[in-house]
């Protein structure tokens, strides 16, 4: 798991990162993006007064005590916004979303009168969202794709959504499922390879004791070891990790992606978290996913050669 996440973090060491804050009406939510994780890292709840109908005295007392509420509220949130992105005097991201419900854009016109300077200065963008929580964290970093272009989060949806089209149109420029994107990397058709983050295979690679011929298999954690007495465990890896580490000799361009979002969670239950995208269209029809146990068994791997 260590050597895992040492290649994960070699691979998306260069990524920026991205801080929101999501100013909503009954909650402000302060969030992380980078790479392909979005991450949570405060949140508080607030009740703020609604407007009433009354008059005289008691409607500018009243109009008074919620304007109050309300800057109180936009103090507190560029507050923790202060604590949680300058961190020993400097801005510790890359670009700061704000988003906030469209009620607050009055006050959060002067930002600069309110909070550090360093923070509205490195807004990239700001939006207006509908919702409070977890569900204005994913609607602002919709809105804010343009400026975050680059995230992985942002390509990961675009890679499974261009996966997804593939599928719907039946172009049969996609596969899924290990045995047909072996298949698909050994002919040299695969042009994006789609991997889930934690698709738990092993990949094991076994050395006949007599011929020395090296035999790739592939194994849950939970499996027994391979029991042919003939072949003795040379290197074991995560599948994944492989990939990490061979992708560029392979000549395809490698998307780990995670569940976070809608389209990776259906990836990974629907289309058993690994596939592609191919370079041209697919001729032959595609196999029917098999259950992985069962081909993770067979002693005939067609694909050693390809991955030894």
């Amino acid at each position: 798991m260590a050597e895992y996440q040492d290649i994960q973090q070699e691979l998306y060491a260069d990524d920026p990162r991205f801080a929101f804050i999501v100013m909503g009406t009954n909650e402000a939510l302060f969030g992380i993006l980078h790479s392909n994780n979005r991450e949570i890292i405060a949140r508080f709840s607030v009740d703020l007064p609604r407007k009433r109908s009354c008059s005289g005295t008691r409607a500018i007392r009243f109009a008074r005590l919620r304007k109050e509420k309300r800057q109180n509220y936009v103090r507190k949130v560029f507050e923790i916004a202060v604590q949680r992105f300058i961190i020993d005097d400097k801005v510790n991201v890359d670009g700061i979303i704000l988003a906030n419900a469209a009620e607050f854009n009055a006050e959060l016109y002067h930002l600069n009168d309110i909070t550090d300077p360093r923070i509205p200065e490195n807004i990239l963008q700001r939006v207006t969202v509908c919702h409070d929580g977890d569900i204005g964290f994913n609607q602002a970093i919709e809105l804010a794709s343009e400026s975050i272009g680059n995230i992985k989060f942002v390509q990961q949806k675009k890679i499974l959504l261009q996966f997804f089209n593939e599928v719907s149109k039946d172009s049969k420029q996609y596969c899924f499922g290990l045995e047909d994107t072996l298949k698909q990397l050994e002919t040299g058709d695969l042009e994006i390879l789609i991997i889930w983050k934690n698709f738990d295979l092993m990949r094991c690679s076994m050395r006949n004791n007599k011929t020395k011929e090296i035999k790739i298999i592939y194994l849950h954690p939970d499996q027994d070891k391979y029991t042919d007495s003939e072949f003795e465990q040379v290197e074991q890896m995560r599948l994944v990790d492989w990939f990490a580490n061979n992708y560029q000799k392979l000549d395809v361009k490698l998307e780990i992606v995670t569940d976070t979002s809608q389209e990776g969670s259906q990836f990974v239950q629907g289309f058993t978290g690994i596939g592609g995208i191919l370079k041209r269209k697919f001729d032959q029809q595609l196999s029917n996913i098999q259950n992985i146990s069962e081909h993770l068994d067979n002693n005939d791997d067609d694909y050693g050669s390809f991955f030894d």
